[in-house]
């Protein structure tokens, strides 16, 4: 006892001193910092309840009356953005940039009377003012694109995206299916793209290509000779001005978009998604929200996120119905930095790689004894205020620890949501901590609109994807081959509501097979009620297969758990009933190959470090870590993979997430079978 209170009050040597002395005033500036607690606007002990016949509601909904608009004045797409026109103050909606140049905005005013104008371009040029009128739209993110959605909105004509990822038969396949007679693209080489099955008699429907960027003669030339009127944007747009017609509202139920997405097998499939479909997905998040972080028109949002999927566009339906603005990047995924550090969003609408990257830059980063501890500690303090309901990006931590981070991403994002994939629980703590923002999970697909599930705000827990929505209930049926029941809280992810799509394009046949006599839509996930009223995502009914030993295989849930390794970009499992052990083919990471095999003291190009047995190995080894962390049985772990150089013979489509496009791995197996046969024939 006498020793400790020797060493408790004997003299400090100064620099310890001072040292105490300068953590003391750290925490004592950090207690006396905090701001108020954000209050959650429900019980989250409690945040669904039970209905009759085993579904489940949003807490936030007071009675079964689920939310199909948020605005008495904005019920329809069209509707809302007019009310982002009125409110606003006729601020800035739609900004761009040119390399190392500010954004450059488009007011509210100049968007609503540029759809005006393109959308009777496009009525004196033959369409009609209907929802039988599809047009397409084949460009990557941009101005002109919200435009041209827009426009057709405006005449109750509907959009019909177009995105290359799907292959080029696919684009035959959607304009044939849809019987789009004007396609509006972005570049040459995309018109090239579709002049060219013109030339080859594919698409006899197609008439008229309307281009955003600048074009030869020559290419119009070429259209001419097949009938094809090649025409630009400002042409059309300039054609309505002189013959200006009347708007022509759509009504809620009827159709706004059809959106494609890849089928388990031949040809994509077409969600026919109404304007209350939307928005009552938009209306749902801004019911969250509401007197806790809402949205406001002071508020900027970053697209980059491919407005051909539901998610991004949602999110851009909630930007406009609050008057808000939209910066788009410059195209290239790898100025995106560049992009928010000059554009300084506030809404950032994130996938779960983007996250995994910035997790990784900030890790590491701390590579000294000295900077990890300090990482980890203020992770630590922030975290103890996080579950005190306390959100900030101002506190002492954020200045001496978290500043660069968040300086990458503008320094003024309040608002992320992630979606289309799973996150670690532990990646998300730790950026809900390290950015100071509210980060949400949600969950859905395409078929509800996007989202069908919600954290709330102020519900520092993982391992979830929220409560379900104020737009729809859900429940859980049973899939008794799987041994998940709905007796234990756990089945196939159903769900019901406005949100839910009015079917598939001209395909009755996979209607019904999505959406039962009652209604509901069968999403083919599997979820699990877990104690507080949140969901889990806990596997996939669909596309599973069984090996030679009886075990079923959900290959999703493996690449789900692989693609957080920091080297991998996009990860494909297979397997076979003759074999007893799963293959694998990996896409790396070519921004963070490298850094990955430094660590190993290996050198050389993407293609070289892609070869090298040593970076395979330890990128095996570091799928294997995470397959047992999350709890991956030793049969459900990849035996080998092989390195795949290039994503483009390799698209995966979103799974489990905003945007289940139903992705089946023998969808990839034509393309990928070559690689396959490389692989060894028994385990390594």
């Amino acid at each position: 006892m006498i020793w400790i209170l020797q060493v408790l009050f004997s003299p400090l040597p100064t620099p310890a001193l001072i040292s105490l002395i300068a953590f003391g005033a750290v925490i004592f500036l950090w207690v006396i910092s905090r701001p108020k607690p954000l209050l959650p606007p429900v019980d989250l002990n409690k945040q669904s309840i039970g209905i009759e016949g085993g579904a489940r509601r949003g807490a936030l909904l007071t009675d079964n009356n689920l939310l199909s608009y948020y605005f008495e004045d904005a019920k329809t797409l069209y509707e809302v953005f007019q009310r982002g026109v009125s409110i606003s103050g006729n601020d800035g909606c739609l900004g761009y940039r040119k390399p190392k140049q500010p954004y450059q905005w488009l007011t509210y005013k100049q968007v609503s009377d540029r759809t005006k104008y393109l959308g009777s371009g496009l009525l004196q040029k033959g369409c009609q003012p209907s929802s039988n009128q599809y047009i397409g739209i084949f460009a990557q993110n941009r101005p002109e694109w919200i435009i041209s959605e827009y426009a057709c909105y405006t005449y109750s004509m509907v959009a019909v995206p177009l995105y290359d990822t799907l292959g080029p038969e696919a684009i035959v396949y959607i304009v044939n299916k849809a019987e789009i007679s004007v396609v509006i693209c972005d570049t040459p080489a995309k018109a090239e793209v579709l002049l060219k099955n013109c030339e080859e008699k594919k698409t006899p429907g197609l008439k008229i290509i309307v281009l955003m960027d600048l074009f030869d003669k020559e290419l119009q030339e070429r259209g001419a000779k097949v009938g094809i009127e090649i025409l630009s944007l400002q042409e059309v747009e300039e054609l309505g001005r002189n013959n200006i017609r009347e708007p022509v509202p759509p009504k809620p139920e009827d159709l706004s978009v059809v959106c494609f997405t890849s089928g388990t097998t031949g040809n994509p499939k077409g969600a026919m998604l109404t304007h209350q479909n939307v928005v009552s997905n938009a209306a749902a998040f801004l019911r969250c929200t509401e007197n806790t972080i809402e949205c406001t028109s002071s508020d900027v949002a970053i697209s980059y996120l491919p407005l051909a999927h539901m998610f991004e566009r949602v999110v851009q339906a909630v930007v406009y119905s609050c008057g808000a603005k939209v910066g788009f990047f410059q195209g290239d995924i790898r100025l995106l930095t560049d992009d928010m550090k000059t554009l300084k969003p506030t809404l950032f609408p994130v996938v779960p790689r983007l996250l995994n990257r910035v997790y990784d830059k900030i890790q590491s980063g701390a590579n000294t004894p000295v900077k990890n501890f300090l990482l980890k500690f203020a992770v630590f303090m922030k975290t103890a205020e996080m579950k005190q309901g306390i959100v900030r990006n101002d506190s002492i931590w954020d200045k001496l620890v978290f500043k660069k981070a968040q300086e990458a991403m503008g320094g003024k994002v309040r608002i992320m949501v992630t979606g289309a994939a799973p996150i670690s629980p532990s990646v998300l703590t730790f950026l809900r901590a390290a950015l100071g923002c509210q980060i949400f999970e949600a969950y859905g697909q395409t078929e509800c609109s996007a989202g069908s599930t919600f954290s709330m705000p102020g519900d520092w827990t993982t391992g979830h994807v929220g409560a379900p929505l104020a737009c729809n209930i859900i429940k859980l049926d049973d899939v008794e081959e799987m041994s998940y029941f709905s007796s234990n809280n756990e089945g196939e992810v159903c769900i019901k509501g406005p949100n839910v799509f009015k079917g598939y394009l001209k395909d009755p046949e996979k209607t019904a097979e999505a959406i039962d006599k009652d209604g509901w839509l069968h999403t083919g996930d599997i979820g699990k009620w877990l104690p507080n009223g949140t969901l889990k995502i806990i596997d996939r009914k669909k596309n599973i297969f069984k090996l030679a030993q009886g075990e079923y295989i959900a290959p999703e849930k493996i690449e789900n758990v692989y693609i957080g390794s920091a080297a991998v970009a996009q990860v494909f499992v297979h397997g076979e009933s003759l074999r007893s052990f799963l293959i694998g083919i990996v896409v790396p990471d070519a921004e963070m190959l490298p850094e990955f095999a430094a660590k190993l003291g290996v050198k050389g190009s993407f293609e070289e470090l892609c070869k090298n047995p040593a970076v395979k190995k330890a990128i095996l080894d570091d799928m294997i870590r995470l397959g047992r962390e999350a709890g991956l049985k030793s049969f459900e772990q990849v035996s080998t993979f092989k390195s795949c150089l290039s994503a483009t013979n390799m698209y995966i489509a979103n799974t489990s997430g905003w945007e289940v496009d139903g992705k089946s791995s023998f969808l990839l197996l034509p393309v990928l079978e070559g690689a396959l046969r490389q692989l060894p024939q028994t385990p390594e």
